[in-house]
């Protein structure tokens, strides 16, 4: 059912897009419309990962790093049945996490250092799980392409005013409600898809990190935080909030029209009633270890209930319901 309502959602922003070319410049101008469309894809298809971090600033993680980062997705991701995507670092205080890339080979997954300062490991690998789910489904090259679309909506309406073709078409009035509307139309388009997808990867990471419980818990701590805490590099750039695992830009709790995620809470009941199903084997996962302010990564590995220095291998399972989980 989410990738039914992703598709349609899809179909209506195509739709949406070549309306507005019909009526800026008719049947010609729905042609170019589609060809500037096209290139815009194209060049934020192949670039996206590298513009969306250089936006966050954020720096590589190298094979074996002394967080352990990289021992944690590339098992998280052998669960997931994935190439091990790249690791990047955010110098933010506000706990969060994001996944791009135009397919699994060409995949990265940053978090913030805030993230690693609040969070247990058993929460960290549920927010890694829920990214390698929008990996695995293809969410980040759906979210480019339908950001890019907006984009290009918002780009089109703006110039209605120097087409005469539209002010023939549907008067002044008409063309000044479009400036408006279109834009707010491609907006909703974009958010329903992007919350669509949160409940699809939410699932899917619980199951590949195999404790729901885990992920939920993280949930709410990052929103607790995120909800206080500024992201300077999210407020600057926010066409990018729909990537995160919670909106940094402060929106409301309710699921709204307006929203690029659904409200936390329903989020958690969703994986707190998955746990439910799963019986005895989803555990809850810890509280974290209190972080210092200052070089809370370097103590992060330890983590809350550490026998040793290093983060457990993670299973080599496929992550499904009733598995024991990455931490044994």
């Amino acid at each position: 059912m989410g990738y039914f309502k992703t598709a349609l959602l899809m179909a209506a922003m195509t739709a949406l897009f070549m309306g507005i070319g019909y009526l800026l410049g008719g049947t010609g101008g729905m042609l170019l419309a589609l060809i500037v469309a096209g290139g815009m894809n194209a060049y934020t298809w192949w670039n996206s990962d590298r513009m969306v971090l250089r936006m966050h600033n954020a720096r590589f993680v190298g094979p074996r790093d002394e967080l352990g980062l990289n021992e944690l997705v590339g098992g998280l991701a052998r669960n997931a049945g994935l190439p091990e995507p790249k690791v990047y670092l955010i110098d933010t205080p506000q706990p969060n996490a994001f996944a791009t890339g135009r397919n699994p080979q060409n995949a990265a997954v940053a978090v913030t250092t805030g993230l690693l300062q609040r969070l247990s490991r058993e929460e960290l690998a549920g927010v890694i799980a829920h990214e390698l789910a929008h990996i695995r489904n293809h969410d980040t090259a759906i979210m480019t392409v339908t950001a890019t679309f907006a984009g290009a909506i918002s780009m089109l309406a703006n110039f209605a005013l120097f087409f005469g073709g539209s002010r023939e078409r549907m008067g002044m009035l008409g063309t000044l409600a479009m400036m408006f509307l279109a834009p707010m139309a491609a907006a909703l388009v974009q958010m329903a898809i992007s919350r669509t997808r949160e409940y699809a990867a939410d699932k899917a990471g619980a199951e590949i990190c195999g404790q729901p419980l885990w992920l939920a818990s993280a949930l709410e701590r990052i929103q607790s935080a995120a909800s206080r805490i500024d992201n300077d590099a999210a407020e600057a750039h926010p066409a990018t909030a729909h990537m995160f695992i919670i909106n940094p830009l402060h929106a409301h709790k309710r699921d709204n029209l307006f929203a690029t995620h659904p409200a936390t809470e329903n989020r958690v009941a969703a994986l707190r009633a998955m746990a439910g199903e799963m019986g005895a084997s989803a555990r809850p996962a810890p509280s974290p270890r209190p972080a210092p302010a200052q070089n809370a990564p370097r103590d992060w590995q330890g983590g809350p209930e550490a026998g040793s220095s290093s983060i457990p291998r993670v299973s080599r399972g496929k992550g499904r319901s009733g598995s024991k989980g990455p931490w044994r």
